[in-house]
């Protein structure tokens, strides 16, 4: 499959789909209970309608935005996908070198089946960490003190996943980690020969972050229940107030959908919250991110940091959320469909897709920088009550 053929984000998708075996795409693809959620957060943004502003010199135009004291080349950076080496052996490096490359950050994922170390030694100047809180703080701790030691610029902390998510496709699929193949399972997979030899030959990802404080003895399916089970659900607000004095750099909140738990993170010092769902995989029932953001932007001011992710697939998409009054946003999907249909290639052809479709949305909507977006003439359901 030669990328450069990819028109957009739903092809590349397509190509994705066709490349995976069903319980792995699947898995990627999938989210919580009956996807609403998921499809809520796609939906959200087809309601936004940006009115153009003709006869403007838009011959000149620039993505540059900075966060967190860093310039990067467009709005938007890869956000933590975990397990992504399940889709495509190293998943993790092909993603991270592919965002340096177009110079965005990358999120590694606590989760990811690469470390802390390998990716930050990659990456270094655009490398942020994600982190779920650990039941045992001193765990917690040393993620803390090994992501700042790799030079992390900035610490993503995922509050959305107090308990596992139902996620049925995985459930009627028997998908469990470590990935184990079963009798159907290999069927499928024989019939996507690429997939299946890169399989063969790598082995089934592991978590390597986290790997170093279960058993070294432990057999990986031990291990990942291990993980599974040291992601708390007590997870409060006196926690994360332990969590700004152990961060010394930038530390956002990810998967805030409140206008009440965005304000509290202010107060309690974090520098950013990042609007998610998670993509709609653990809580079917809750609001799309962009539904939300002009209520938020009002309520913590200019002074914080407003990120959103979930449901992005067109760069209009990451110009609509500009202009409703995000700073920056992440995508996760996106350009995991890339590394899963083609390798870093795919990665490349994603992140290109969503710059080249922002800059025309900034030529054609009449704004010759990211920065005039949020001046933007926009409609939006939760704007225009």
């Amino acid at each position: 499959m030669n990328p450069s053929k990819i028109v957009n984000i739903a092809d590349m998708r397509e190509a994705a789909r066709r490349r995976l075996p069903k319980v792995v795409f699947d898995y990627m693809d999938g989210a919580a209970e009956d996807e609403v959620g998921k499809a809520r957060n796609a939906s959200g943004f087809r309601d936004i309608t940006v009115t153009p502003r003709y006869l403007v010199d838009v011959a000149e135009r620039s993505q540059r935005t900075e966060i967190f004291g860093q310039t990067f080349a467009s709005p938007f950076g890869l956000g933590a996908t975990g397990m992504a080496n399940v889709v495509w052996p190293d998943a993790d490096v092909a993603l991270a070198e592919a965002a340096a490359a177009a110079d965005l950050p990358f999120t590694l994922s606590t989760a990811a089946s690469s470390g802390i170390e390998e990716i930050a030694a990659k990456v270094p100047d655009h490398f942020w960490f994600q982190v779920y809180a650990q039941r045992d703080r001193n765990v917690t701790g040393d993620l803390f003190q090994r992501a700042a030691d790799a030079g992390a610029k900035v610490l993503m902390v995922t509050v959305d996943t107090p308990i596992p998510a139902k996620r049925e496709r995985d459930i009627r699929n028997g998908f469990i980690l470590p990935l184990k193949l079963n009798l159907r399972h290999i069927a499928d997979a024989a019939r996507r020969p690429g997939w299946s030899w890169q399989f063969i030959r790598n082995g089934a990802p592991k978590f390597e972050t986290i790997a170093r404080y279960a058993d070294p003895n432990a057999s990986a399916q031990s291990l990942a229940a291990f993980i599974a089970s040291q992601v708390t659900p007590s997870l409060t607000w006196d926690d994360v107030g332990w969590m700004r004095d152990a961060w010394e750099g930038p530390m956002v909140l990810k998967g805030l959908t409140s206008v009440a738990d965005c304000e509290l993170a202010k107060t309690h010092g974090c520098d950013g919250v990042l609007l998610s769902t998670h993509g709609g995989r653990n809580f079917d029932t809750g609001p799309a991110p962009i539904s939300v953001l002009p209520a938020v932007r009002q309520a913590v001011g200019d002074d914080m940091v407003v990120m959103l992710d979930s449901g992005i697939r067109r760069g209009s998409d990451i110009g609509k959320a500009i202009a409703l009054g995000a700073d920056f946003c992440l995508v996760g999907r996106a350009t995991l469909y890339g590394v899963a249909a083609a390798g870093r290639a795919g990665v490349d052809r994603s992140i290109a897709i969503l710059q080249d479709e922002l800059d025309r949305f900034l030529g054609q909507s009449g704004n010759p920088d990211i920065l005039t977006l949020q001046q933007a003439d926009i409609s939006h359901p939760a704007i225009d009550q």
